[in-house]
């Protein structure tokens, strides 16, 4: 019988990608070995065969580069057919996956780079998704040695095939590093962490224009590694020495252009594995108010129970607001809301600092609202959030304002008035369209202090802003 390519319980059936995989290289398995057939075969044959060799790459490693000779002599549709395989697999399938099938990934993955497979690059991007967040496990980081440096290897390739890949890896990278400055100093993880300041040093210094593609949210993970003298010399360099960055055919003046760039949702993705997406797409789609803590609970359980997995709701936070926007029928239904999702995820955090990076990811859209550009269901659910909070947990809505209005008069003092008209224009954007009624709910709270109401006021008015 044919090897696994999961480790699968007992009491759990296995996948059916599996399974299908594992069929065909049984019913196929005299047929993989030289001399090969030269009969061409029809589509489903066709198919078969694929199955047939992609699971033998990855349980036969002694004959994965026969494999691969046989798949380059049949193949007629630019290995589509083999890298959507291979991207369902790592989708559904990468962590239940045996550690000698992951190697074999790895290196299939390469491999189809190397022959310009049609959709590598989107099997690049979903094993980039299969980093975890705030894990300094073995497995994570061995996963993220291997993907560094197969950026690294296939560099002029994926530049001049995939260059937006590179600004995936670039996003990806530089949010695990902030993990991996963060974990205790021995030296493997020294060793990943100077190929990861290495890759994202050369992307950002040979190939800034990819930094713009992230757009704003560059910005903020480039702060948060900010004590790494490489990224501090970097952000530097983009406020105070702009064009340093110019090549020929592309000019960067000044950082604002990076700020009123909003990032894609594609972005938000990345640090967020395809079994999170789901699971939070279920709570904001399918559960009730009032059935909904059990299901926090074991969301909690499953992504957020080990030491410094809190660290993750900061992407939890960005992924919800700009990348999970619900229907109109959602918005008017029991449905869990964003805001409140987001409002139990705010008191799980345990540390003011990650408290602190989980209001900015909530608020870092309004510092640079521009409603020509940018999506006003970005900025909804932290306004609902203080709206909401008032009747009975006014102190979130205290700490919510308060943390906005210091935002703004500190975030970045030279571009201070660009910051006020975002927030304004923010607000006021939100009241005319029926969000909220109007901001009365908040400037006439007796529960919020005088000074915090009047700050706000000067700032929707777009005027001197003065926090309490």
């Amino acid at each position: 019988m044919a090897s696994r390519l999961t480790l699968t319980p007992p009491f759990e059936a296995e996948n059916a990608l599996e399974t299908s995989l594992r069929e065909a290289f049984e019913s196929l398995k005299p047929s993989l070995r030289p001399p090969f057939s030269v009969a061409i075969p029809t589509p489903d044959q066709y198919t078969l065969l694929n199955r047939a060799i992609l699971h033998g790459v990855l349980t036969e490693p002694q004959f994965a580069k026969t494999h691969i000779k046989h798949l380059h002599a049949l193949v007629t549709d630019g290995y589509a057919t083999f890298v959507n395989l291979l991207l369902n697999l790592v989708n559904h399938l990468y962590p239940k996956l045996l550690a000698s099938v992951k190697t074999q990934l790895v290196w299939l993955t390469d491999q189809t780079i190397g022959v310009l497979g049609i959709g590598y690059d989107a099997v690049l991007v979903s094993l980039l998704r299969q980093i975890a967040g705030a894990d300094c496990g073995d497995g994570n980081l061995w996963l993220c040695s291997r993907l560094v440096t197969l950026f690294l290897e296939q560099w002029h390739c994926l530049l001049e095939d995939a260059p937006h890949v590179l600004s995936f890896a670039l996003y990806t990278f530089l949010r695990v590093l902030t993990d991996h400055c963060r974990g205790v100093s021995v030296e493997k993880l020294e060793t990943l962490k100077r190929l990861e300041i290495h890759l994202c040093v050369k992307i950002v210094r040979e190939e800034f224009h990819l930094c713009l593609k992230i757009g704003r949210d560059f910005i903020r993970l480039l702060q948060d590694l900010v004590h790494v003298p490489e990224f501090r010399a970097i952000l530097k360099d983009i406020v105070f020495n702009p064009c340093v960055f110019n090549v020929v055919g592309f000019q960067f003046k000044d950082v604002s252009q990076i700020y009123f760039t909003r990032t894609s949702s594609r972005y938000s993705l990345l640090r967020i594995s395809p079994d999170m997406e789901t699971q939070l797409r279920f709570l904001l789609t399918s559960i009730k108010l009032g059935h909904h803590k059990r299901h926090q609970l074991w969301f909690a359980k499953k992504f957020l129970n080990e030491p410094d997995k809190e660290f993750v709701i900061v992407d939890i936070v960005r992924f919800i607001c700009c990348a999970h926007h619900p229907s109109n029928e959602i918005i008017q239904s029991d449905i869990v809301p964003r805001w409140a999702l987001i409002g139990w995820l705010l008191t799980s955090c345990r540390s003011n600092h990650v408290v602190a990076n989980v209001k900015l990811a909530l608020f870092y859209d309004w510092l640079f609202f521009d409603e020509r550009v940018d999506n006003i269901m970005n900025i909804e659910p932290a306004v609902l959030l203080m709206v909401h909070s008032v009747p009975n947990y006014v102190d979130i809505t205290h700490a919510l304002l308060e943390f906005l209005l210091h935002l703004v008069d500190n975030y970045d003092v030279e571009r201070k008035g660009m910051m006020i008209k975002g927030v304004s224009s923010a607000f006021q954007l939100l009241v005319r369209k029926g969000v909220i009624r109007s901001l009365d709910v908040l400037i006439s709270c007796p529960a919020l202090p005088p000074g915090l109401k009047e700050g706000l006021k000067r700032l929707v008015a777009g005027g001197k802003v003065g926090s309490s």
